[in-house]
């Protein structure tokens, strides 16, 4: 197969400090006093650069100084940053060798959007969900304990991470684990959303309380001293000015963890002498930081939300060119919206994704019944549960690759009490530009074994709408239903939606040679390929399925006894996807019809255009041709 270019745009200039920054010791051997000027060069350089390809400019944005003091005074390779979901890592990259290729971030052949081990040797650990940092970072700090290592390792998590489950059980275990291990909050309000919950009202309420003021005039004056006994009283005074603002001890204390702060995420100085200091100490620290999300550039302070992670834009206002075409998010949240409008038992749960899901409308219209439980996707899932029990109709959304983390609870406590709740996964399929961490590719496989789930895709955005209907009508067990990022051909909508018969394929043409069985979004896949085989002259049949669990086995059986060979098409891992499905049915049907399959392959997928790696793994309607048209080939030649 020929290699395929990079899509990445041509390199912008970067500023001369940052141009000589080609380690994490060219950092070091900077003046103190050039400091902030190597900082506003990478904000150049990130606005400039995400402008052409997307990416997460928010949260790199809020931790440029951060970035610089942990370098400034840590040693990578050998010294251990953890930052927990890594999309404020780009930062990191710069400073690490990798500047002059920010400008291909997140796109093929181009820097990962995340940390990646086998990216860098400085990229001490690969994430792209929330919440793993600390667990990770304290087993670092374990192994260094064991082999007698002096090394240290710093989990750097925001805000909202802390109302992971993983966070909580890591905090949990630190104390009694290790005696050296550096935790940093970096506080700015926002995960993707607004954060949520009583952990998130409490850092706020710390933010805004009047002794803070107090702890940065505090801490400030540090700064005019730089040693010995000056280190000791600014940790003594950090410590009693945070005792003193909302609970004794501090929340963090509880944990065995010895807390500073709150002190300005922005102030390098100050961030230098800290981490100069925790780095001296032997007990389990965490330093609490408060950063602004989007410094340095107006668009990204004036809307968090917006530019946690977005594409290409302006980048004198900021403003992104509009879909013309409604994407399966809006559809979704306009659509659950108006059910539950006609039906009080129907609510909404999304876990820090109001925006993403877009149960934002939700949210605005019926409010009584929108539930944001934070990052915790677990939680979500029980508490739907919970809901479904006194007969309430919840609808649970959370996208493909984070739903996995609430895997048991669909099975024991979802599945095996029946309970009707509907699963909504957003970004089903591949995610393009994300990569591995966000592709959608493993939910048939983890969701169509589970018995007595009703799992759904739809070919088009009026068939999203009928599905979505059937879902809350259907009170007989968990349904599920997968949709993609974006549109998926624009269909219109038609003013009154229908029910659908469970488990009924829609055959849309007749064949008997070739059956194409298109799920999804690979519908219109499977349309372009009955095109190109009708033109060899074959009679070409064309099915969409509609339901990966429970199969239509009448219609499966039916074209695999009068056709010569079956083709599947599923955005999805071909292992245990929709096409494993169709071969198992035949199989146990004693069918003997050959099934080709156009799917993705048993790996991770790389990051880039869908256009781009869907050519690279054949995941396309000429590749299924080819394949289907070998059974003829051999047959013409008596094999």
């Amino acid at each position: 197969m020929t290699p395929m270019k990079s899509d990445s745009s041509d390199p912008p200039a970067i500023g001369p400090l940052l141009s000589s920054v080609r380690s994490p010791a060219d950092v070091k051997r900077l003046t103190e006093a050039e400091l902030p000027s190597l900082a506003a060069e990478i904000r150049h350089s990130l606005i400039t650069s995400l402008s052409k390809t997307g990416g997460h400019l928010g949260p790199n944005l809020g931790v440029v100084e951060l970035t610089i003091a942990l370098h400034r005074v840590f040693s990578t390779p050998a010294d251990k940053l953890v930052f927990d979901v890594a999309h404020q890592g780009y930062v990191h990259k710069m400073l690490t060798g990798r500047a002059d290729r920010i400008h291909t971030i997140r796109t093929y052949r181009g820097l990962n959007g995340f940390l990646l081990r086998s990216e860098s040797e400085h990229d001490a650990f690969g994430a792209g969900h929330a919440g793993t940092a600390l667990s990770a970072a304290l087993g670092m700090a374990a192994a260094r304990d064991l082999a007698g290592g002096s090394n240290h390792v710093v989990a750097v998590a925001g805000d909202a991470a802390f109302t992971c489950g993983p966070t909580l059980e890591a905090l949990n275990n630190i104390a009694e684990t290790t005696r050296r291990f550096i935790v940093v909050l970096n506080d700015n309000e926002w995960s993707i959303d607004r954060n949520v919950g009583a952990i998130a009202r409490y850092f706020n309420a710390l933010q805004t309380h009047h002794t803070y003021a107090s702890v940065r005039a505090k801490a400030a004056e540090f700064v005019e001293r730089v040693a010995g006994r000056a280190a000791r009283n600014l940790a003594h005074r950090m410590e009693e000015g945070a005792k003193n603002l909302l609970f004794p001890n501090v929340l963090f204390e509880k944990f065995g963890l010895r807390y500073f702060g709150p002190v300005d995420g922005h102030d390098l100085p100050l961030l230098i002498r800290t981490f100069e200091h925790l780095k001296t100490l032997h007990e389990p620290v965490l330093l609490h930081i408060i950063t602004e999300k989007g410094r340095g550039y107006r668009p990204a302070l004036e809307n968090p939300g917006k530019f946690h992670g977005l594409g290409t834009y302006q980048i004198e206002d900021g403003s992104t060119d509009a879909s013309a075409t409604p994407t399966c998010s809006d559809l979704f949240g306009r659509t659950v919206t108006d059910i539950a409008k006609a039906d009080p038992k129907v609510v909404a749960i999304t876990a820090a994704m109001p925006g993403g899901t877009k149960l934002e409308i939700f949210k605005k219209e019926l409010p009584g019944r929108y539930y944001d439980v934070g990052i915790a996707e677990e939680h979500a899932a029980l508490f739907a549960c919970g809901l479904a029990t006194q007969g309430f109709r919840p609808f649970l959304a959370i996208y493909s690759t984070f739903m996995q983390r609430a895997y048991d609870m669909i099975i024991h406590d979802i599945a095996l009490q029946n309970l009707p709740v509907r699963l909504c996964m957003d970004r089903g399929g591949l995610s393009g530009d994300d990569g591995p961490t966000h592709h959608g590719l493993f939910d048939i496989g983890y969701l169509r074994h589970v018995p007595g789930i009703v799992m759904m895709q739809p070919k088009d955005e009026d068939e999203f709408v009928d599905m979505l209907h059937t879902m809350a009508a259907y009170d007989d067990g968990p349904t599920a239903i997968r949709y993609p990022r974006g549109a998926i051909r624009g269909t219109p909508v038609k003013k009154q939606p229908r029910l659908l018969e469970i488990g009924k394929a829609e055959v849309v043409a007749d064949g008997t040679d070739v059956a194409l069985i298109g799920l999804g979004t690979m519908f219109e896949m499977a349309e372009r390929a009955k095109a190109m085989l009708e033109r060899e002259g074959l009679s070409v049949a064309l099915v969409n399925p509609r339901f990966i669990k429970p199969l239509d086995a009448a219609v499966i059986e039916s074209f695999a006894r009068k056709c010569r060979v079956l083709c599947t098409f599923e955005d999805h891992v071909l292992l245990n996807g929709f096409g494993a499905a169709v071969i198992e049915h035949l199989h146990s049907a004693r069918i003997h019809t050959p099934v080709e399959r156009v799917g993705w392959p048993d790996e991770f997928i790389e990051h880039g255009k869908p256009d781009i790696l869907r050519g690279l793994h054949d995941v396309t309607a000429e590749a299924a041709v080819t394949s289907v048209m070998r059974h003829f080939q051999r047959a013409a030649v008596g094999v």
